[in-house]
């Protein structure tokens, strides 16, 4: 009888976490996460508002639903773009993908 209490009292006994070694897992995940993710996206944010902020008229520009066309006229929060000759589209700045070289849509226009 007295070997199960010496059992019982020995699982009773306070056992120790994992200290330091049991959170080292958990910091670099969110590092790993920050390096891979969040930097690079914040990064891009960053080069895309700088982009919609340098368009200008005559500029080149793909939209993000893919249409090419000529800056006509630049407004606070629309552009105009033609994208043939007599047709002009307004879309929003932020739907401006990215700017193309001078050219680009020669022979389309």
């Amino acid at each position: 009888m007295s070997f199960f209490i010496a059992d019982a009292m020995a699982q009773a006994a306070p056992q120790q976490g994992p200290g330091l070694a049991g959170l080292l897992f958990p910091i670099a995940l969110i590092v790993i996460f920050y390096f891979l993710l969040i930097r690079p996206q914040t990064k891009r944010a960053k080069e895309h508002k700088q982009m919609m902020e340098a368009l200008k008229k005559g500029d080149e520009v793909v939209t993000s639903g893919g249409v090419l066309g000529r800056i006509m006229e630049v407004g606070e929060n629309f552009v105009n773009l033609e994208v043939a000759e007599g047709l002009q589209l307004k879309v929003q700045k932020q739907a401006v993908a990215s700017l193309m070289p001078k050219g680009t849509a020669k022979g389309d226009l």
